[in-house]
């Protein structure tokens, strides 16, 4: 425990933690998931888009200079103007930026240096686009989102914990291609990631519908595949691909692997309850519609039959009617019926 008035650092000595072991606890601890995940994309990837498609002329994670190198390069990037600036991790607001300084400038600082010449600015993760992990109660720095800061500049959100690197790239590659940014949500979202429910494509949808959940890690529902809406699946408040294009080039993702959604695309997903179900408005879940109870009177095989056959005998004499109405119209002869009905007419 860190005593009245001593420093972290004679706290670290007096521990017997040198300055390389506590560098590699920061390593470790640090949040780049979604760095990790761009690196990771398989197709394309990384390497193909940093050498073949992207200038990527600043990321502290993959470029070759470090220290004030790095930090040049980064400049140099800033004042030629006209590039697409992704942020990954959230902005600390708290204080005069002592809660996340990198080169002697608080993250905030940073941030917007490093907007003004962009032209469009991606967040990338749920840290960076809605706050993420620093933002949950009682988000002590005051971290929020990109877009919470940037006000000047077209922001993109693609949340996520981390995020799917697929759609990413293919934000990227809709502004190369079309010059603008694809159609967004009233999140910033893109709508071709983020339009549809992930309750709407999960392969768990119909045990869902059928009323089988998973009411205990392990059971025969769970072994069996059964909807895990009952464990705290938020699938069903949540928007997200998830169920479309997976992690790990399209193998698996959570729900696949037996584990619930839980919302990391949504803001504020980090207070929620992991485990307790979600409270659904517009759908009921199935297990408190009412029981569907066998019919008292059978349909019989011969029924159905008779029945088929009735309905094809009308529908054979409406359509031999009409065949014959139009015979007689086109040889320039009335039908029958209009000959009756004017016949009936002339009497009266």
């Amino acid at each position: 425990m860190l005593r009245l008035g001593e420093s972290v650092q004679e706290f670290l000595a007096r521990e017997g933690m040198s300055r390389r072991d506590f560098l590699k606890f920061c390593s470790v601890m640090a949040c780049a998931g979604c760095s990790e995940a761009f690196l990771r994309s398989p197709s394309p990837t990384a390497a193909e888009l940093v050498l073949d498609v992207l200038s990527v002329d600043y990321h502290e994670t993959i470029m070759a200079p470090s220290g004030f190198q790095a930090e040049k390069s980064k400049e140099d990037a800033i004042a030629a103007g006209g590039y697409v600036l992704v942020v990954e991790g959230s902005i600390s607001t708290a204080g005069v930026g002592e809660y996340c300084c990198v080169a002697g400038k608080s993250s905030r600082y940073i941030l917007e240096e490093a907007a003004k010449n962009a032209v469009a600015v991606i967040a990338i993760g749920n840290c960076a686009t809605f706050g993420g992990v620093p933002a949950a109660n009682p988000n002590p720095t005051r971290a929020v989102g990109v877009w919470d800061i940037v006000k000047d500049k077209p922001v993109v959100n693609i949340p996520g914990c981390p995020i799917n690197p697929a759609n990413l790239t293919a934000t990227v590659v809709h502004f190369l291609t079309y010059g603008s940014l694809p159609a967004m949500d009233q999140l910033n979202r893109p709508l071709f990631a983020f339009g549809r429910r992930i309750h709407d494509n999960c392969e768990r949808r119909g045990h869902f519908d059928a009323g089988e959940f998973v009411l205990e890690w392990g059971d025969d529902g769970h072994r069996a595949g059964w909807c895990l809406y009952k464990m705290g699946c938020k699938g069903p408040t949540s928007y997200h691909n998830c169920p479309t294009i997976r992690f790990n080039d399209g193998v698996n993702w959570p729900i696949g692997a037996g584990h619930p959604c839980i919302g990391c695309s949504e803001p504020g997903f980090w207070d929620w309850e992991v485990y307790q179900p979600v409270t659904l408005n517009e759908v009921t879940p199935p297990t408190t519609y009412p029981s569907v109870e066998k019919p008292v009177r059978e349909i019989s095989p011969t029924s159905i039959a008779i029945s088929g056959t009735a309905v094809g005998a009308v529908a054979g004499a409406a359509g031999a009617f009409a065949y014959s109405a139009l015979t007689k119209r086109s040889s320039h002869t009335k039908p029958e019926v209009e000959e009756i009905e004017s016949e009936e007419s002339a009497e009266h």
